[in-house]
């Protein structure tokens, strides 16, 4: 069984995590997402509600997985037996920091090869946290993120009234 892993804050997921998500499930028998667990940083969702939101967000593709981690990407891809992990590029300026992270992980993990995948067209502006900042500033990204999404950003922000 070929296992990637696809790790980041995904704070929230987005519609372009989830263009590269079930683009990577096709290309592998299974599909982790490796959710950093944020304990003690700043972040909007929990560790939890970010896995929920994702689990949600997934839920029709059958090999892909929700997990949280901690450390370094490297060793947690060692952990769950994954030789491959996942990066998105959304913009050239995104590939200088991926190949770096890529070079990285290969010190640390030799085995561990990363693929990159390019988002597609209509996300490729889209980043967790202009989505924030519109949203705490009253405007819709409903065709940016999954439904469960968009209702969580707004409860969020509208309901607690938190500022960006």
């Amino acid at each position: 069984m070929t296992i990637a892993v696809w790790t980041g804050m995904f704070d929230p997921i987005t519609n372009g995590h989830l263009d590269i998500a079930t683009r990577a499930a096709k290309l592998f028998d299974k599909l982790i997402i490796g959710i950093f667990d944020t304990t003690g940083r700043h972040v909007l969702f929990t560790t939890e509600e970010r896995v929920k939101l994702a689990k949600e967000a997934t839920k029709n593709v059958s090999n892909i997985e929700v997990e949280t981690f901690t450390g370094l990407a490297a060793d947690y891809a060692k952990s769950v037996g994954a030789r491959t992990l996942i990066r998105g590029l959304r913009m050239s300026s995104d590939f200088e920091r991926e190949f770096e992270m890529a070079l990285m992980n290969k010190q640390l993990y030799p085995e561990l090869d990363t693929v990159c995948l390019m988002t597609c067209l209509e996300c490729q502006f889209v980043t967790a946290n202009t989505l924030k900042e519109v949203v705490s500033l009253g405007g819709s990204v409903d065709s940016m993120v999954p439904e469960n999404v968009a209702k969580a950003l707004k409860k969020k922000y509208l309901e607690q009234k938190i500022t960006f």
